[in-house]
């Protein structure tokens, strides 16, 4: 970062008199406030009725918000069609897997292949862009808003039936490749032509895996040309103007890094409360992190989003108090929302962006606190970011993180496991967060890299799961000098989703001369045991001359070593992988510390930062001897420190 983390806030400029405005700029201004996402969900306020366009609102907020010094990011409003759309073409609504078709009523109801409504985006976003692209109050785009919310990639509609015939042909040229590649002999389930190939859904049991797999591939790059089109009209008529679009957290039903790479900045929503309450997380952490959010939730997106754009990324939607959306909706812990933003920070955040201004009183969304509540009064959150802004302004400029640990993941792994998850559960998504958490717990700095990225400069280099191997991957392997780490499953697919010739870990094989023979997922409950440790979900049994590093009760080897290499045949408790990355770090020339529950640190160019995610006081390990910048040695429930490196 060149320059200190600016806050900003979503408005929603339409949902209010606008009498308003005026002085909502001005408190949003005073608040320390300094860019506003706008227009995201207005096309129905925009073009009420079809090619009559109704501007002059939205030409009064944004001169609104200039006139304040307010940055303007504004939003293409195609997540959110209008009726009239619909109704002039129903087919354009996608169709879930249940044959049924996704209606009118709420937000991302249209297919990513309609080309109809295809040309419709592109023509509203070439008429905001015409309008507004030069205009000096516009500082960023955001295209669309949350690619895939409410599981809106895939769609089984005729529209992505044939665009996916036309993907297949393209890819595989004739219909007895594709036979061959998707193993068709199987189940006589042979094709004569591309036009007979259907979408993998209402099947009698589980549709062929590969077709599966070719089918989440299509649906990515269907998302991805969608927003591609809407960043070519952004960047013709606004140049100079950073384009975004908002990723959600834990969600992997498209490519973000071929996404990203479109991007001038990634943006992520972070919501730490509801991601508890909506994932894999034990009773036991949703209650001891139920007002905090696990520690490392929203770190490992920070780290997860700033590789998906060359390092440039920000927060868009920060939860600035209780959300309507999640199973259970606890408030925050006082001083979580301040912590969350300055955490933002210490992991490289250009802008943390509350979501929302004001909380609406009305629709779908009328429990989701904003800094402000229905009646324009200050909620705790605003209190929180206005001690946020000033704790920036005292910080200044925190600098660049310095490369430590390198962790490698892309999207079409976790799309291999939610395929043939072979048992429930395993989640390379997940595997690759508890590997992440594992690290943080021993004070160490993470950059979660997608396989390709250049590794040199950082110490160590992490593997969690990567069933298919990206050509070149093991070259750079093996030209890599520090210590690597191989999980699970890892090179156990060729990339038309088959067991290799050589069986797993396939290409890897070069770095480690072992061979998975067979494969067991153990239920809940069922653990396979060494000397203080245990494997639980997934076990390996592994053929080699490599002598284990790591052997349960049984004798079986679990971790095995060749050169700087090793591989982990199962899935590690929490005493196994702090003991394989101990030895890691110290081979690495990392220093690691024992870190107490819940406390959690970054490192930037200029500072260190300490988190406190516990329920209790926690004390910061040798830090009696640190010179403060904010905080203390010893911090309370959601405190922060930070100190000159």
């Amino acid at each position: 970062m060149n320059e200190p983390m600016r806050l900003g806030a979503c408005y929603y400029p339409e949902h209010w008199p606008e009498d308003w405005w005026e002085d909502d700029a001005r408190r949003m201004a005073a608040l320390g406030l300094s860019r506003i996402r706008i227009g995201e969900f207005a096309w129905s306020r925009l073009e009420p009725e079809p090619g009559q366009y109704q501007w002059g609102w939205l030409d009064r907020a944004i001169e609104t918000l200039h006139r304040h010094g307010l940055g303007v990011v504004l939003g293409t409003p195609t997540a959110t069609p209008p009726k009239w759309l619909v109704d002039r073409m129903p087919d354009m609504l996608a169709i879930g897997a249940d044959g049924q078709p996704r209606k009118f009523g709420s937000r991302r109801h249209y297919c990513f292949s309609h080309a109809g409504y295809r040309s419709e985006c592109q023509r509203i976003t070439l008429a905001l862009a015409q309008r507004y692209g030069q205009h000096p109050a516009i500082v960023a785009w955001q295209t669309d808003n949350e690619y895939g919310c409410h599981d809106t990639v895939v769609s089984y509609s005729s529209a992505a039936a044939a665009a996916f015939r036309r993907w297949l042909q393209e890819k595989y040229t004739s219909i007895q490749a594709l036979n061959t590649a998707w193993g068709n002999v199987f189940w006589s389930m042979e094709y004569r032509s591309f036009a007979e190939v259907d979408l993998p859904h209402l099947t009698v049991t589980e549709a062929n895996p590969a077709q599966v797999l070719d089918f989440r591939r299509f649906s990515s790059d269907q998302v991805r040309s969608f927003n591609t089109a809407q960043v070519a009209l952004l960047r013709a008529h606004s140049p100079g103007r950073d384009i975004t679009h908002n990723f959600m957290g834990f969600y992997t039903g498209f490519d973000h890094h071929a996404l990203g790479a479109d991007l001038d900045v990634s943006t992520w929503d972070s919501y730490p409360l509801g991601f508890l309450e909506q994932f894999w997380f034990t009773t036991e952490q949703r209650l001891a992190y139920a007002r905090q959010g696990h520690p490392d939730i929203a770190a490992f997106h920070h780290d997860l989003y700033r590789g998906c754009s060359r390092g440039r990324w920000w927060v868009m939607e920060q939860q600035p108090g209780p959300v309507n959306w999640a199973p259970h909706n606890p408030a925050p812990l006082p001083g979580m929302v301040r912590l969350w933003t300055l955490e933002a920070m210490a992991h490289g955040a250009e802008l943390v962006s509350y979501f929302r201004w004001r909380q609406a009183p009305f629709a779908q969304e009328q429990m989701h606190a904003g800094l402000l509540r229905p009646d324009c009064t200050e909620a705790i959150g605003a209190k929180e970011a206005a001690q946020a802004a000033h704790d920036i302004a005292k910080v200044g400029n925190v600098g660049t993180a310095p490369r430590s640990v390198a962790l490698v993941f892309n999207y079409e792994s976790e799309w291999v496991t939610d395929t043939q998850p072979q048992g429930r559960g395993f989640s390379a998504l997940r595997l690759a967060f508890e590997w992440y958490s594992a690290l943080r717990q021993q004070g160490l700095d993470v950059d979660i890299v997608s396989p390709g990225t250049e590794l040199s400069g950082y110490a160590m280099a992490l593997v969690p799961c990567l069933p298919m191997l990206p050509p070149g991957f093991v070259a750079q392997l093996a030209a890599f000098t520090g210590p690597v780490l191989i999980g699970p499953r890892s090179g156990s697919k060729t990339t038309d989703f088959s067991i290799p010739p050589a069986l797993a870990p396939g290409e890897l094989q070069t770095l480690l001369p072992l061979r998975v023979v067979t494969v067991e997922s153990l239920r809940e409950g069922l653990l396979e045991r060494g000397d203080g440790f245990a494997i639980h979900h997934w076990l390996e049994q592994v053929e080699t001359n490599l002598a284990a590093e790591e052997v349960l009760a049984d004798g079986r080897g679990v971790v095995f070593k060749s050169g700087a290499c090793r591989y982990l045949a199962g899935w590690p408790d929490a005493g196994l992988l702090r003991r394989v990355l101990t030895n890691m770090a110290i081979e690495a020339g990392l220093d690691t510390v024992e870190l107490p529950e819940g406390l959690r640190l970054r490192r930037t160019a200029q500072y260190t930062f300490a988190f406190n995610y516990a329920n209790h006081v926690n004390a910061i390990p040798g830090g009696e001897a640190n010179q403060y910048q904010l905080g203390s040695a010893t911090l309370p429930p959601a405190g922060v420190a930070a100190w000159r490196r």
